[in-house]
């Protein structure tokens, strides 16, 4: 890892084949992302940040130009390794929380390690995560209907950082919350920057992106 850029984009276009004639998401993009650092990405509705970020957490393929996470090119990788590196190195943060409705906040976060570590050590850390993003012990126990929205994003946080991953990938992360509830995420996404972990953020909100320390603009799917 030391020394090679977590994320490396060269010349990476996007085009999506469709009835009405192709869309062009991403359009020769070439970018760099070094370890520890904090990134706002910012642009108009349709410009191409959330294909940005599924390109950065592996959950597309670039039509052209190569991708490559802590020095692997992953642009020729299988479906099987691509799963293994979304669940090792990257943790992902959605606007909507995309929780299972039936878990426990506690179930939620331990989910994604349970098959890998354990029962009892998943259960561990899962605690310790959600400890660490100041939700309630109380609320543990409690199914995400339960719980309030900014209670849903830390339980979602908790979740991505289980895993203790190179690079987390948060998408319009305070975008449902109010702007208090989202104040204090957003408190909590920097003290994990400075504890060492590199984000890369999706926001429109101007306010949020001033967390960063690094915007990357994109206008049809260029960077500006």
């Amino acid at each position: 890892m030391s020394g090679e850029p977590i994320i490396r984009f060269e010349d990476v276009s996007k085009i999506y084949r469709l009835p009405a004639g192709d869309l062009t998401a991403l359009d020769h993009v070439s970018l760099t992302v070094e370890p520890g650092e904090f990134i706002a990405v910012m642009g108009p509705s349709g410009s191409g940040k959330s294909t940005l970020l599924n390109m950065m957490g592996c959950l597309d393929v670039p039509t052209t130009g190569r991708i490559y996470l802590a020095g692997q090119d992953i642009s020729g990788l299988g479906d099987d390794d691509l799963t293994r590196l979304r669940r090792d190195r990257i943790g992902f943060v959605f606007q909507q929380f995309n929780l299972i409705p039936l878990l426990s906040a506690v179930e939620n976060v331990e989910f994604p390690i349970v098959l890998t570590t354990g029962r009892a050590e998943s259960r561990r850390r899962a605690e310790e995560v959600l400890a660490a993003v100041d939700l309630s012990a109380s609320h543990f126990t409690h199914k995400p209907g339960e719980l309030s929205g900014g209670q849903q994003q830390r339980v979602a946080i908790a979740r991505a950082l289980v895993n203790d991953p190179d690079l987390l990938l948060c998408d319009e992360p305070t975008g449902n919350l109010d702007s208090k509830t989202g104040t204090a995420i957003m408190d909590l996404l920097a003290e994990e920057n400075r504890e060492g972990k590199t984000i890369v953020m999706v926001t429109h909100d101007p306010r949020v992106a001033e967390y960063a320390r690094r915007t990357i603009r994109i206008v049809d799917g260029r960077i500006a």
